[in-house]
């Protein structure tokens, strides 16, 4: 049965991308029962454990079906699953103009983001992979838009490990910048929802100040997240050049097969994982996703994406990512500040708090 003999062909890579996965898990108890806190989440735990394992051992034909069907399926459901996550009523209660700054804001820093990693020298695909990891929601903006862009495995575990070093950073720095910059809690709230990459990280960073920073930082932070599939939709009708070249490796991560030349397939122009994301997000809306459902999708696509990521290291030459890393540091740390600095201009201008 060729169901049959496709399982087989992929179950001893997906299940070595599983055992990574475990160990970064485990790694992330550890740092959490240490420290209090885990400075390296699983994510990039899986991802750095995948490369070094790779540095030692090149996983055979056996593998590398498994390895390939998790780093390209695996993660196209996962990003599907965020759809159920977003819902457009809370959103509503912020305000059009807020609503309006937000996507302004977004587009405004992808733009920024990417002349700047352009300027230093980085290849468009890890360009925008940067500049939409930062300006939109860190690791899962990267990993919905690597297969739209025809992304390889380098670019996106560069990307993700730098951003996702930031991401921690901007946790740990931003309350320190409440006091100097005379932040309101509002203020804070927007700040921190419009520069964290993740939901959770927007909580750890808004909690201790009260809960109108968090329940704003929160919303805020949702709205980028809702940014997610509109921006891919565009990427993926402005960016059918980039799918199109041949001169870098891993085929197998871009939206389906490469198209002849001058013939653009609908699922380039829609990806089909992005056609689910938007279409649990209209259920969520219209609230036919059962409350006791989000949960589970929640933890299913995380526990997705970290498998893909575990999938990723080990198809990384860590020697490729360790010579791009100077300029991808400078073009994620150039981004982050060009996405604060809009962040608090679209504060002063809609005098927030």
């Amino acid at each position: 049965m060729p169901v049959l003999r496709r399982f087989t062909s992929v179950l001893p890579g997906v299940v070595l991308c599983v055992l990574i996965s475990i160990a970064g898990y485990a790694l992330q108890r550890v740092e959490e029962n240490a420290l209090g806190r885990a400075p390296l989440e699983a994510l990039v735990l899986a991802i750095l454990i995948g490369a070094a394992l790779r540095t030692f051992w090149t996983p055979g034909p056996r593998f590398m079906p498994g390895v390939k069907t998790s780093a390209k399926f695996l993660l196209e459901v996962a990003v599907l699953l965020l759809g159920a996550s977003v819902s457009a009523a809370s959103i509503a209660a912020i305000g059009l103009p807020l609503l309006l700054g937000i996507a302004a804001t977004v587009a405004l820093a992808i733009a920024a983001s990417y002349g700047l990693g352009r300027l230093l020298g980085l290849p468009s695909r890890m360009a925008l992979l940067v500049a939409c990891g930062n300006s939109i929601c860190g690791n899962s903006a990267i990993a919905a838009v690597a297969p739209v862009i025809g992304a390889d495995g380098e670019d996106i575990s560069a990307s993700i490990g730098f951003t996702a070093v930031m991401g921690v950073g901007v946790v740990l720095g931003l309350p320190l910048l409440f006091a100097p910059l005379h932040l309101s809690l509002p203020q804070y709230g927007v700040l921190a929802g419009l520069t964290i990459y993740a939901v959770p990280q927007v909580l750890a960073a808004t909690a201790p100040m009260g809960a109108a920073a968090l329940q704003l930082g929160t919303l805020v932070k949702l709205v980028r997240v809702m940014m997610l599939g509109p921006v891919v939709l565009a990427l993926s009708t402005l960016t059918a050049r980039l799918r199109e070249e041949t001169d870098e490796p891993a085929p197998h991560l871009t939206a389906g097969d490469r198209p002849a030349p001058g013939k653009l397939a609908i699922h380039r122009l829609v990806p089909w994982f992005i056609v689910g994301f938007l279409g649990l997000a209209a259920l969520r809306t219209a609230g036919l996703v059962p409350q006791f459902v989000l949960g589970p999708a929640g933890w299913l696509s995380t526990a997705l994406t970290i498998v893909s990521m575990a999938a990723l290291g080990v198809e990384t030459d860590i020697r490729r990512v360790a010579a791009a890393g100077p300029r991808v540091t400078a073009a994620v740390v150039g981004s982050l500040a060009l996405l604060g600095a809009i962040s608090l201009l679209l504060i002063h201008v809609l005098s927030i708090g």
